[in-house]
């Protein structure tokens, strides 16, 4: 049975270490009516943007690489790392996106990914196996919103921002896709395929460090089946950002593995903690 989704309202800080950049707090109060805002027509620069310099985004980036190898569950400090350090990679995703008809629509009309934009109704009328309602299914299952996302700041090109922003909001369904749950293993797995698929610096950290949280016998299970399955399926792959998944949700979700090159997970997850 479909239980509809509560919106979240947020608190969210980007938090830095005043010792050594002063000032650079942002506080924001966001609910789900902050999807109205749009990446269209800002000249440049988009709602939030916050301007920095190559030291502050240095700073910003030791700082919050710090804090996320502390905390891995810092997603706000995870977030800045990702912004002010992967620039070059952004570029490539931004011209893979360019160079795919449907990427180069999705770059044209930016789509966003919020419960605004969900017609919660209409996916979870649609049948088992589709992938609009298996991504209503793992959002409920799972606990989670696609409003949990962090708004971009550190990104200096709007295009460049947008791309960050959509990487952001597709992870859950990539999550749907891989058919990998939330938790530790599964966002591992998550990781490995989007350090091999996009080449953020931040995925790959993830990759590095989130194998160290593992007990043994998951640790096994990573190295052995899902971490091989993830790496082969992110190089392989169609760009995952490339596709306008809002125009899909009623196509079958084995069909859009298939058309992506992914192949199903090796193991099955559900219900594994």
């Amino acid at each position: 049975m479909w239980r509809p989704i509560q919106h979240l309202k947020r608190r969210h800080c980007v938090v830095t270490s005043k010792a050594f950049l002063p000032g650079l707090c942002v506080h924001r109060w966001r609910s789900s009516s902050s999807s109205s805002e749009s990446f269209v027509g800002h000249d440049g620069l988009y709602p939030g943007h916050i301007p920095t310099t190559p030291i502050q985004k240095a700073l910003l980036a030791v700082g919050s690489g710090v804090a996320a190898l502390q905390d891995p569950y810092r997603h706000d400090m995870v977030a800045v790392l990702g912004e002010t350090t992967g620039r070059l990679a952004l570029i490539r995703l931004r011209d893979r996106m360019r160079d795919d008809p449907e990427g180069s629509a999705v770059l044209t009309e930016r789509p966003r990914i919020r419960l605004s934009t969900l017609d919660l109704t209409k996916m979870a009328a649609l049948p088992d196996g589709s992938f609009g309602r298996e991504y209503l299914r793992f959002l409920e299952e799972n606990n989670v919103t696609p409003d949990s996302r962090a708004d971009v700041r550190f990104v200096d090109e709007e295009e460049l921002a947008y791309v960050m922003q959509r990487y952001r909001e597709v992870h859950d369904l990539l999550h749907t896709l891989l058919g990998m749950p939330t938790n530790m293993l599964g966002e591992v797995a998550v990781k490995w395929f989007e350090a091999a698929q996009t080449g953020l610096p931040m995925c790959a950290l993830g990759a590095v460090l989130g194998p160290l949280r593992l007990n043994a016998s998951r640790l096994q299970a990573l190295l052995t089946a899902l971490g091989p399955w993830a790496l082969q399926s992110g190089r392989q792959s169609r760009c995952v950002l490339s596709l306008f998944y809002e125009r899909r949700w009623e196509q079958s979700i084995d069909e859009l593995r298939r058309e992506l090159n992914i192949q199903p997970p090796p193991l099955d997850l559900a219900g594994k903690t």
